[in-house]
């Protein structure tokens, strides 16, 4: 995973806001990459930040090939983590219309892994 810094949008704040762009590939039984934007705030408390990004993943995803966005939804409250990240209702195109489902991102050692709990709704 690459994330880039894209500037400070007010840097003379206490909330230190920041955007990043993303840019991600996967391997496994979700087989593909992303790209994405996330728009993060830091506080003066430390352990204390939240952050917003939408991913659009282009992925095969157990031999079935199509794009799909992901919506992160994260806060940090001095140190202890709360993230969501879900799969945008009705966002999935090609084999992947009709996917919905949530996805846990693992931190250890610096690397990230990922859980993908997913349903996928043949009839569309």
């Amino acid at each position: 995973m690459k994330l880039s810094p894209q500037g400070l949008s007010d840097p003379g704040t206490e909330a230190g806001l920041g955007r990043m762009s993303i840019d991600k590939q996967f391997r496994g039984d979700l087989q593909g990459s992303s790209k994405g934007e996330m728009l993060a705030a830091g506080t003066v408390v430390k352990g204390s930040a939240g952050y917003v990004a939408m991913e659009r993943v282009s992925a095969t995803l157990h031999g079935k090939t199509g794009t799909f966005v992901l919506q992160h939804s994260g806060l940090m409250r001095r140190g202890a983590p709360q993230l969501i990240v879900s799969v945008v209702p009705d966002s999935g195109t090609g084999e992947l219309a009709g996917l919905a489902g949530t996805m846990t991102i693992r931190i250890a050692g610096g690397k990230h892994s990922y859980e993908f709990e997913y349903t996928l709704d043949d009839a569309q």
